[in-house]
């Protein structure tokens, strides 16, 4: 596939993820919106937001492991048909007035835990649908689409949406999920390329130079450590098949490094993110009506961001561009922490969601194009739980510190986190010598069917 075209299966892939997030965007503003009409204890509010983000964590590892188990178009189109069906029960519920607290917790732990299977088929489904140099591209249209399609059209609609109905939201986000699924079962049935099922798959050398004992996995692929288990064509334990998604990402230099780079950005991202709506009002003495336009301009930046990743990546290269990305927001946010005019620091917030779109887009595209098709569900699944294990504590530790003595020390705080960010990404980035041929991974259109299908 030439590297200038996407294609007809990115196109119908890219509607898929921009149906999903409009939907997601109905929804998660109105489950809050329905909380506040059911309870006012801050407790239970929070609860709800809470069971959101607990399941990437307990869960991410275990869908990146059948998401390489399984045919992965088929599981992205069952997972969005099951949130399509419970998304629609949950607005029979609200509209028989039926849904309480609990709920909404169960919904929306459910549909986090179902997206963390998603999320990972979907990471590793993109390298069969474009080329490997097209990945940057793809990656920056994907983020730009459901960008538009959540911050700009479905954040604004949800409260329209919900005044008419409160269930309307939620019926609406039955039918993007429905549609998405349809598009994704409508992507081409991609066979596995000549001499992958016989494809050797080694973990990165470790410090002392040596490689891990191989094992055969499932289909005559040796996998390290029993990583699609056992012998004769048996997988390995859930425990042992998600470990080594850990154990190929720590092997590899670069993505450990990348991992934990973005880990210490999410600190500083999130405990920003906590703070922004009391800064802007408080600091910045932006009217409670036009928070919504300082927002925008972060969606607008974000979406020039994406879109042009990939020629980044092409003119300077991938790990350059990662290293200038953190320069430049670095740079953005101590001019946001300096603004006390809201659009000077609508502006450098518009510069750091740029950065944020081209680091995602980039460092996406790097790790597909570096993991082995048989593995990109768990070591996708273990990148993206190592980037979020540090959002919780930032966010915890910016009311803390904003509580005590008010939001100007966060963002200061988070402009010297990315200064340092910055100082190790210059320091630990840094191209890699070409890897023998028998190391080289090959995903393009090798990913979307990793192995037989499961037994029953």
């Amino acid at each position: 596939m030439p590297a200038t075209r996407l294609g007809r299966d990115f196109h119908l892939l890219w509607s898929a993820a921009v149906s999903s997030r409009f939907g997601d965007a109905l929804r998660t503003p109105a489950l809050a919106l329905l909380a506040a009409t059911l309870t006012r204890d801050p407790r239970l509010i929070a609860a709800i937001t809470v069971a959101g983000q607990l399941p990437p964590l307990l869960f991410g590892l275990l869908g990146g492991v059948y998401a390489d188990r399984w045919d992965r178009r088929r599981t992205m189109a069952l997972v969005d048909g099951v949130r399509a069906a419970l998304v629609a029960a949950l607005a029979v519920a609200v509209a028989v007035d039926r849904a309480g607290i609990v709920t909404l917790l169960l919904a929306a732990f459910l549909l986090a835990a179902l997206a963390a299977l998603f999320d990972a088929a979907s990471f590793a489904l993109l390298p069969s649908v474009v080329s490997p140099t097209a990945l940057p591209r793809a990656n920056g249209r994907l983020q730009a689409g459901t960008a538009v399609a959540g911050g700009l059209i479905g954040a604004p609609a949800a409260g329209a949406a919900f005044a008419l109905a409160p269930a309307l939201p939620f019926a609406l986000d039955a039918v993007t999920f429905a549609v998405a699924a349809l598009l994704v079962l409508a992507l081409s049935p991609l066979a596995p390329a000549a001499g992958q099922r016989r494809a050797a798959v080694r973990l990165p050398r470790s410090r002392g130079g040596r490689r891990a004992a191989a094992s055969k996995g499932h289909a005559g692929v040796d996998v390290p450590g029993g990583a699609a288990g056992g012998t004769g064509g048996r997988r390995g334990s859930l425990r042992a098949e998600m470990t080594t998604g850990l154990r190929w990402l720590r092997g590899n230099r670069t993505l450990w490094r990348v991992a934990l780079l973005t880990a210490a950005s999410n600190l500083a991202i999130s405990g920003l993110l906590a703070v922004l709506v009391l800064h802007a009002l408080e600091v910045l003495r932006v009217p409670p009506a036009g928070y919504g336009l300082l927002t925008a301009t972060a969606i607008v930046g974000g979406v020039v961001g994406a879109l042009t990743a990939g020629r980044i990546a092409a003119r300077v290269g991938t790990l350059p561009a990662l290293r200038a990305v953190l320069a430049a927001q670095t740079v953005a946010l101590a001019g946001f922490a300096l603004s006390r005019h809201p659009v000077w620091a609508g502006l450098a917030l518009a510069v750091f969601a740029a950065g944020t779109s081209v680091w995602n887009s980039l460092w996406t595209s790097y790790g597909q194009q570096q993991v082995p098709a048989i593995l990109l569900g768990r070591v996708g699944a273990a990148q993206r739980m190592l980037g979020l294990l540090s959002a919780p504590v930032g966010a915890a530790l910016a009311g803390l510190v904003a509580g005590a003595y008010g939001t100007v020390p966060v963002t200061v705080a988070a402009t010297g986190t990315f200064a340092l960010v910055t100082v190790a990404a210059w320091r630990v980035l840094r191209p890699a010598a070409p890897a023998p041929a028998a190391d080289r991974p090959t995903t393009a259109r090798t990913a979307a069917r990793p192995g037989p299908p499961p037994s029953r």
